[in-house]
């Protein structure tokens, strides 16, 4: 790994001091490659926080401009930048922050079609997508590429956030489960409207990036406890957190 220079070191400090992350956690995180998709509500405070780690290399997967609607919940983005694509806008910001960080950016919406090329050399993936397409698209194909993926969603007050790795057996050597274990198929079209028609209070987008960015750090430091098979709920209303676990289903052809 490289060796950290004095300004990262002085940068880092407060991250250097914890025992379970130290120098060469620092280290891992400056050697990380992770692809956030979504450069949005929740993609923001993933992308500051990540990028603020010290992660060294951030992929930005967005199709979407910048819009005046946006600014109440996706502060990453500013006045100044609507009309903007979101990755442009995100890698400037990122680069004004952090500028040990590199930015690959992907002016597409992620999809199957996309998908080997958006992975290639990344080793982490998180997604702040906000449609079911894409979340489902991102669960398979790191599936296939052997890839952690941390997804999150929102709702108008509440949240949640996950952590997958379904490609590795749990401490009793059963299969960790699958995103399709815990959303099968998804809702009916309209069943759930977007924030654009039942709305989304902003902070909530940043308490539940902001767990999905302690997530990632955790998988690249290899500190903690993932939440691989336990799903991680959030009511901003209530101040309540609950975690629901939830297990790897067995396929018919193994049960019979």
């Amino acid at each position: 790994m490289d060796p950290l220079s004095s300004d990262e070191i002085a940068r880092y400090h407060r991250h250097i001091l914890l025992p379970e992350v130290g120098g060469a956690g620092q280290q891992r995180l400056k050697a990380a490659r992770v692809l956030v998709i979504g450069a949005g509500g929740l993609g923001t405070p993933v992308l500051q926080y990540l990028a603020a780690a010290g992660v060294g290399t951030l992929g930005i997967a967005d199709d979407d401009r910048v819009s005046l609607s946006n600014l109440q919940r996706q502060v990453i983005h500013d006045t100044g930048t609507i009309g903007e694509l979101k990755t442009q806008s995100a890698a400037d910001a990122i680069a004004r922050l952090n500028p040990h960080v590199h930015t690959i950016r992907f002016e597409e919406r992620f999809s199957p079609d996309t998908a080997t090329r958006h992975l290639a050399g990344f080793d982490l993936v998180i997604d702040g997508s906000d449609n079911f397409d894409t979340r489902y698209a991102a669960a398979d194909a790191t599936e296939a590429a052997r890839l952690p993926l941390v997804t999150g969603a929102v709702g108008r007050f509440d949240g949640s956030v996950t952590t997958l790795k379904p490609y590795e057996n749990d401490a009793d050597g059963l299969p960790n489960p699958r995103y399709r274990d815990l959303f099968p198929a998804p809702p009916p079209e309209g069943l759930i409207p977007a924030c654009a028609e039942a709305g989304v209070i902003g902070a909530l987008t940043g308490v539940i990036g902001t767990l999905m960015a302690m997530e990632a750090i955790k998988l690249i430091t290899g500190i903690g406890e993932p939440l691989i098979g336990r799903l991680l709920l959030y009511d901003g209303l209530a101040a309540r957190f609950e975690t629901v676990r939830y297990r790897r289903k067995r396929s018919r052809a193994a049960a019979e």
